[in-house]
């Protein structure tokens, strides 16, 4: 199969796909939508999808805060520009409605009826310097709590595609920089999608270049000539250039997971290369021709090479059995471009070597360059005890403490804390009460006929003090909101009575708050009046600070609301996210199983043993515990971006441990005793273990350099990882297998 005729053939046909890859180029198309991370199994995912479409997506807004850099916040001069950045931003296409104190106006009902009066008018000239102080009852909502800035508040188009929405914020962007004035803090979702993927492409670029540098270091440092540094190099870029030209031609986009993408599939590649490299310098060092010995290795390690790929792309694809599209698209493309690079090297290393001319000197120096690995053999032998203890009580203690690790995560776990975005959404927590939705949905219990009646209305407004008790006083909109503004209304506008109404206002406000309810813009009510929704902000305290606190309104509303009057049920998109990370224990759980059924099955089939098949992934479970000990003492938390590493690592890991058996079973099948079979394995295939490993750990800790929370962590925790896995593959694997010598002998006696 690998001879030379053969080998050109397949140059060939790389030659044909490279050219068709180039004439048919993919576009590449950068995307991050968070709602990828919601939980598809979760039923609140199904009731999200029915409220939105009675009402409207809880998270289409962009929230502009500006302030006066050059004076007081009511100075006329500054109030005319930004009205005139708020008719600007209105005139827009796919802006829905703005929202400001500037063009806010409060209805009074007075003796000849309803009429409206400008919260703010500075028409006659200056306000004054108490006029901010004296609109309290928009603080927090329209007003910052500390009276220096006003919000804009932009609703855009329902479903705003990425494009649109990235157009869009241009626009507005533009406007702002046409007055002259510069945003305080800025955050939404069409800002965010923007500065996210614009990170993710400079992120691609820097990571892809920094590994095509870190290959071509690597293969200076291992092999030292001209024909181990270039043919490597050219297959691994072309074996990314090939996978990502696929991938793009099935439509996937690049998203925030693609970024570690060009790093995987390079170190994944160049392990396999390794190890043909390594065993075809041996083989011209024993003296065998080239074409000999290249034909000899291709054949020979094909298929352990094989397995170890195949269990890598499928500890990738078992996050396709997770619930989550994100993690679902991120593993089905990982697990196909690590499938794409094995066929890049399969077809184009074995040419290129038989181009290049590659000569080694007979050498017997062997047993000199083992001597380390001898010696640590022999260590082990002699301190079987020892070793078998310390894994054992790592192992308890990193599961003792990793039982302790806390599940949380935040909307912007991905971005550094120094961020820009995150400086905002902080100073819309501190001075809005939060960017983040929060969503509440409100129905009428069996005793009541629509949410309008006044005791579910008492209701209602127990479960908004509550809110604002739990999650802060920032703006709250709701039926309740409207009942209190009619309220206002006839009291001629005066703050203190935007309150819930006592019953004998109630019934004087009957012949206003049907009209009144019919002009506003708030969808806060259904048709029929028995469905409503109360729509917030809240500041992004964490999944499980979220949870907790959701908990102790959950209790207050079984305890004090009324189920005959009022249902109140959580929605939303941050709801949904929270859920995700609940969850991530479960999606672990999931993803791992997967793996090892999947890798159990290669195994037991490579080994026809299923006790084989069990001993194996027990080398392979032991490195992540100890992931969970080292989440413990670097203080990090689970969330779905760092428990699917635990699927990830497990399929990178367990490729050792198959080259490792493989050379074992070929040594006994040639009719070695097993100890001498494991300690000729140890030696030979040992060396191919350890720079794999060293190329995989420092692959992956390039990643650390990452700006990206999910990349950042993949690289620490995956090249520890590495470094586990390669401890307990050498150093205890052989000791599990020596109490096995009976019936390895037996089995092999057999053959």
């Amino acid at each position: 199969m690998f001879s030379k005729p053969t080998a050109s053939l397949f140059l060939f046909v790389a030659l044909v796909i490279s050219v068709l890859l180039v004439i048919f180029r993919p576009v590449p198309q950068f995307n991050y939508d968070f709602e990828t991370f919601f939980p598809q199994d979760d039923e609140n995912l199904d009731f999200y999808q029915s409220f939105r479409d009675k009402f409207e997506n809880d998270n289409d807004y962009l929230l502009v805060a500006i302030e006066n850099p050059d004076g007081e916040l009511a100075d006329p001069d500054f109030l005319d520009k930004s009205l005139q950045v708020q008719k600007s931003i209105q005139r827009l296409p796919k802006v829905d409605t703005v929202i400001s104190i500037l063009e806010l106006e409060q209805p009074i009902i007075g003796v000849f009826g309803l009429r409206n009066r400008r919260v703010l008018d500075w028409s006659k000239g200056n306000l004054g310097a108490n006029a901010i102080e004296k609109l309290d009852q928009y603080r927090s909502g329209l007003i910052s709590k500390d009276g220096t800035s006003i919000l804009i508040y932009v609703k855009n188009e329902q479903g705003i595609s990425k494009n649109d929405g990235d157009q869009l914020y241009a626009s507005i962007k533009s406007v702002f920089n046409k007055q002259g004035i510069q945003p305080k803090a800025v955050a939404g979702k069409i800002q965010t999608q923007g500065d996210f993927v614009k990170l993710m492409q400079d992120e691609f670029g820097l990571f892809f270049a920094g590994s095509i540098g870190l290959m071509l270091l690597l293969l200076v440092l291992i092999f030292r000539s001209l024909w181990g540094v270039f043919i490597p190099l050219f297959v691994l870029v072309l074996g990314v250039a090939w996978a990502f030209g696929v991938l793009l031609l099935l439509g996937k986009p690049l998203d925030v997971m693609s970024v570690m993408q060009p790093t995987i599939f390079m170190i994944v590649g160049l392990s396999a290369l390794i190890h043909f490299f390594t065993h075809l310098i041996k083989k011209l060092k024993e003296g065998k021709a080239k074409d000999e010995a290249i034909q000899a290795v291709f054949r020979q390690l094909l298929v352990p090479v094989w397995l170890t790929i195949l269990t890598t792309s499928l500890g990738f694809v078992s996050l396709y059995f997770t619930s989550i599209p994100a993690l679902q698209d991120f593993g089905w493309s990982t697990g196909l471009g690590v499938l794409i690079m094995f066929f890049s090297v399969i077809i184009v290393a074995p040419g290129l070597l038989y181009l290049f001319p590659i000569s080694y000197p007979y050498s017997s120096e062997r047993a000199e360059r083992l001597g380390f690995l001898h010696a640590v053999f022999m260590w082990q032998l002699r301190h079987k005890r020892l070793i078998r203890v310390s894994f054992l009580g790592i192992t308890l203690l990193c599961i003792a403490v990793g039982t302790s690790l806390k599940i949380n995560g935040y909307l912007l776990d991905n971005l550094p804390l120094n961020h820009p975005i995150q400086q905002d959404f902080e100073y819309f927590n501190e001075m809005y009460g939060g960017s983040n939705p929060m969503e509440l949905y409100l129905s009428a219990g069996k005793n009541a006929p629509s949410l309008l009646e006044y005791e579910v209305l008492l209701e209602i407004d127990k479960v908004e003090n509550k809110l604002q008790e739990l999650f802060g006083e920032g703006q709250v909109i709701s039926p309740l909101t409207l009942v209190k503004s009619v309220n206002q209304a006839q009291n001629q506008g005066d703050p203190k009575a935007f309150t819930m109404p006592s019953k004998g206002q109630m019934l004087r406000m009957d012949r206003w708050l049907e009209p009144f309810l019919e002009q506003s813009d708030a969808k806060v009510l259904t048709s029929d009046r028995r469905s409503g929704r109360i729509s917030a902000r809240a500041a992004d305290l964490g999944s499980l600070e979220m949870s907790a606190r959701r908990e102790k309104f959950d209790e207050f509303v079984q305890r004090e609301i009324d189920p005959n009057l009022l249902e109140v049920r959580w929605t939303g998109t941050a709801y949904l996210i929270d859920a995700g990370h609940k969850s991530v224990t479960f999606q672990m759980a999931k993803g791992l199983g997967v793996a090892f059924l999947l890798v159990g099955v290669i195994v037991g089939f490579l080994f026809r043993s299923w006790r084989i098949s069990f001993l194996l992934l027990v080398p392979n479970f032991i490195p992540l515990i100890w992931m969970l000990g080292l989440m413990y003492v670097l203080d990090i938390e689970f969330k779905l971006t760092t428990a699917i590493l635990f699927t990830v690592a497990f399929g990178i890991a367990v490729d050792d441990s198959i080259h490792f058996m493989s050379r074992l079973k070929q040594e006994l099948e040639r009719g070695k005793n097993l100890i001498y079979a494991i300690k000729r394995t140890f030696l030979e295939t040992g060396k191919a273990i350890v720079l794999t490993t060293v190329v995989l750990t420092a692959g992956f800790s390039l990643l650390i350099f990452s700006q990206f929370g999910v990349t950042h962590f993949t690289g620490l925790l995956i090249s520890a990882s590495m470094i586990f896995a390669l401890l307990a593959d050498l150093m205890l694997l052989p000791l599990l297998l020596l109490p096995l010598k009976r019936m390895w002998e037996k089995k092999f006696k057999k053959q």
